[in-house]
């Protein structure tokens, strides 16, 4: 657990390859928020789809960091 912690929680210097995968995860949510944005009605549901839709963007930007 040591090893996983100390890893989760340090700076990550973005290498070469990084930027433009965190480029393709951030352009296909935004492609998704603008999807749920125009199907679904404002709604306490829409807000959390948006909600986890930025969480699921930040943990994919994190594996990337990450691993």
């Amino acid at each position: 657990m040591d090893k996983q912690i100390e890893n989760n929680f340090r700076y990550h210097k973005p290498d070469a390859d990084r930027p433009g995968r965190y480029n393709e995860i951030r352009d296909k949510c935004k492609e998704l928020a603008y999807l749920i944005d125009g199907v679904c009605l404002d709604s306490r549901e829409k807000s959390i789809a948006m909600t986890k839709l930025e969480e699921a963007m930040f943990w994919a930007n994190a594996g990337i960091a990450r691993n």
